[in-house]
């Protein structure tokens, strides 16, 4: 792995440490996960230190009101994985929609919303691995909250785009558009409501969300709105330890959370992409993207046909990765032409916040969090400061589907923490925001890192596609004449100025003894060491 760079051309140097490691989206969430480090706090503690600070900074990409994921590797070895998503009310049937006409989960309904997964599962990390206690973890983020905080750039440019949803909520459109006004860079805003919320799971731990006021108001907000919601949903909201799925990619193994997570499809990608050799110099860059192209298409395709809650609807993880199974799928990818496109008709999602932290002893956690769309369901408790995800648009209401909805069911999730070990021991945890593309990134970043030698911010910081709903999307960076070559083999491209996803990453330098952070330049984020 690389860890020089091209100093002329623009790009971000790799942060390095040896005590301790952050990357996260957001400079406040960094500097308050590295402060906890420096408090004698370990990976977990940081990391939940870094995340609730996003939730107040960072309103629209994540919360409290949604759910998460962990991959966590005690002491620098193999992965444990953390489910921390929620479930249906157990009223909501698909008879009790078919009863009344509703074919698709509405958006900007409370029957989006399912139950928050997430401070059940941050509880659930502390209480097992964690060393400071919550009111300390949660420290910058109550004062953020409280005090107030600067917006930041992208922040800002995402926030502004909300105005329309806002608007459906009357709390909502008080506490995130005062006014009628978005915020602008360097404008400074308030959670107090959040902070209080905070500061009570921070001293009755999980109960303090899940029972009492804020799961009250919660649901008599839900309930007012139509929703199926009660307080034995919230209380039996549980997260649940399972076992990481992997496969081995260009000599390292790739783990992920199983499903209901999307990341079975970043591993199926990476099997597909195995069979060819991309280190080869006989190939092209355009040839790259193709490959990667057609194996998105081939595994998004086999995603939504089987990633489902598995307590419902087992998924035979073995025989999907298995080499017979992946070579009919690579076999039907030709080099000269892209395959039909296939349209989308479910919820597109782009909204998340992923951070990545190391400690002294190599403790490492990948941890993702978010309220699936921006705002999530748009839905607002004023009181306990709470937005409300639309994680429930990733059911379906078709009979006999894996995804139909049902009793406390877990939907499709996208969002996935991914991390990479070789001998047993973790080297880097990563993970790719975006939504949907979240699987086709982990995808492009490991194999840039392992196919091409980049270091983790190089690869974070290469041009990305996205073959998705039809189109194969490149940011303006890439090569026009790649881009030509794309179209000559039948791709429908489509240029974009909008940043795909986002991307934190640390390497894990045992020879060195060094800690190597990378931090996406499309975010406001960065990765800090000490």
């Amino acid at each position: 792995m690389r860890t020089t760079r091209d100093f002329v051309t623009p790009g971000r140097s790799l942060a390095i440490g040896d005590r301790g490691m952050v990357a996260t989206s957001h400079p406040a969430a960094t500097i308050a996960a590295l402060d906890v480090l420096r408090d004698g706090g370990n990976a977990v503690d940081a990391a939940l230190a870094g995340v609730a600070v996003q939730c107040v900074v960072d309103p629209h990409m994540t919360g409290v009101g949604g759910d998460c994921f962990a991959l966590y590797a005690p002491r620098g070895g193999m992965p444990i994985a953390l489910n921390g998503s929620g479930r249906a009310p157990a009223a909501a049937t698909p008879e009790w929609y078919a009863e009344r006409g509703i074919t698709a989960i509405p958006d900007l309904t409370p029957h989006a919303v399912t139950v928050p997964g997430a401070i059940d599962a941050w509880c659930t990390l502390h209480n097992d691995h964690g060393s400071l206690p919550l009111d300390r973890i949660f420290r910058a983020a109550i004062d953020h909250a409280e005090n107030g905080f600067r917006v930041t750039p992208r922040v800002a440019f995402d926030w502004a785009k909300q105005f329309d949803k806002l608007s459906h909520n009357a709390a909502a459109a008080a506490q995130y558009m005062p006014g009628g006004r978005m915020p602008e860079p360097g404008d400074r805003r308030a959670q107090p409501a959040l902070g209080a919320t905070l500061r009570a799971v921070a001293q009755h731990g999980r109960k303090a969300f899940y029972e009492g006021p804020v799961a009250d108001e919660i649901v008599t907000t839900l309930r007012g709105l139509g929703g199926l919601h009660t307080l034995e949903d919230f209380a039996a909201q549980t997260s649940n330890y399972v076992d990481p799925i992997a496969t081995d990619y260009a000599g390292v193994s790739v783990h992920e959370c199983p499903p209901n997570g999307q990341g079975l499809a970043a591993l199926i990608i990476m099997r597909i992409m195995a069979g060819f050799d991309l280190r080869s110099s006989a190939l092209s860059e355009a040839d790259r993207v193709h490959i990667h192209a057609e194996a998105t298409k081939a595994a998004y395709r086999l995603r939504d046909l089987i990633v489902c809650d598995p307590s419902v609807t087992p998924v035979d993880v073995d025989r999907v990765l298995s080499e017979p199974f992946i070579a009919r799928l690579r076999e039907q990818i030709r080099m000269d032409r892209a395959a039909p496109a296939e349209s989308w008709d479910e919820a597109i999602h782009r909204d998340t916040i992923y951070l990545t932290v190391v400690d002294k002893d190599l403790n490492s956690i990948s941890f993702i969090n978010s309220l699936f769309a921006a705002f999530g369901s748009g839905i607002y408790a004023p009181q306990a400061g709470v937005v409300l995800q639309n994680r429930g648009l990733g059911f379906r209401l078709t009979p006999g589907h894996v995804n139909t909805i049902g009793p406390r069911k877990r939907p499709l999730h996208t969002i996935i923490p991914g991390m990479v070990t070789q001998g047993g021991q973790c080297v880097m945890p990563f993970g790719v925001m975006g939504g949907q593309y979240q699987a086709a990134g982990h995808a492009h970043f490991v194999s840039r890192v392992f196919d091409r030698g980049m270091s983790p911010q190089e690869a974070s910081d290469a041009p990305r596609s996205f073959s998705f709903d039809g189109v194969l999307t490149v940011e303006q960076s890439m090569d026009p004449a790649i881009v030509a070559d794309l179209r000559g083999r039948g791709h429908t491209v489509a240029l974009t100025d909008d940043p795909t996803g986002g991307c934190q990453a640390i390497w894990i330098d045992r020879d060195k003894g060094a800690l190597f952070g990378a931090s996406d330049h499309r975010k406001d984020g960065l990765a800090l060491g000490f």
